[in-house]
């Protein structure tokens, strides 16, 4: 596993005094080691990003200005949520004859599976994976060759080949898998047909139509309606 050279300094800050240490371009963080004082450190933002923004795990070369070395990984990372850059992050020290547990990251190998070529969709379900091992045999990145996979074939926590390490994850945990293409039925359109011929109105025998109905007549209204008479009889 390759290491990165991390250079700090102690910090004085705390509380809500680590706000203006935040204004100065630094991010604040801790050292801790079982059985050691806990260190408080800052470092430059930019020299971290390296460590934070990456597919691989690393082993950190520590080194503090007032000439302390430690040999440590990063733990973890807190982002502002507005922003998301780093605003805390958390280093543990490494023992050499000691066990760690850590996340591992999951990375995909071997192009376009045949699953995918035969219109299958490729997805990438679980990205880092728990192991514990020594300092020495931590991996850096555990490759995951999908060449092979075709549709609905999976690959789980079991299949992964990591030595000198023990997976601590549920080992029928899928992390990689082709599922089948997403059929989406289209509606339907009609084909245009021949307008249908009305059919002729059947009008019951012995019944005359109806104001208003079709091939009916409206009653005729009087040409004339009948005066009254100027006078009334007496």
């Amino acid at each position: 596993m390759s290491e990165i050279v991390l250079k700090a300094e102690r910090r004085t800050a705390a509380g809500r005094h680590v706000n203006q240490t935040r204004t100065r371009g630094l991010v604040p963080g801790i050292y801790y080691s079982r059985g050691e004082e806990n260190i408080a450190i800052q470092v430059d933002k930019v020299s971290l990003d390296p460590l934070v923004f990456t597919s691989k795990t690393h082993v950190i070369d520590l080194q503090i200005a007032d000439g302390t070395a430690k040999k440590c990984i990063l733990r973890a990372v807190q982002f502002d949520p507005v922003t998301d850059r780093p605003i805390h992050f958390d280093l543990l020290g490494l023992k050499e004859n000691e066990k760690l547990t850590i996340e591992v990251p999951i990375t995909i190998t071997g192009g376009v599976p045949a699953g995918v070529r035969d219109g299958g969709v490729l997805q990438h379900i679980v990205h880092k994976v728990k192991v514990s091992c020594l300092p020495k045999d931590i991996p850096e990145k555990v490759e995951v060759d999908v060449s092979q996979l075709v549709i609905n074939q999976f690959v789980h926590v079991r299949d992964l080949k990591i030595p000198n390490v023990t997976v601590m994850d549920n080992p029928d945990i899928s992390v990689i898998g082709v599922m089948p293409p997403t059929v989406t039925k289209e509606a339907e359109v009609a084909a245009p047909t021949e307008v249908a011929a009305a059919e002729p109105e059947v009008v019951g025998k012995g019944k005359k139509a109806e104001e208003g109905e079709a091939g009916g007549e409206a009653p005729k209204a009087d040409a004339k309606a009948p005066k009254a008479d100027a006078k009334e009889k007496k």
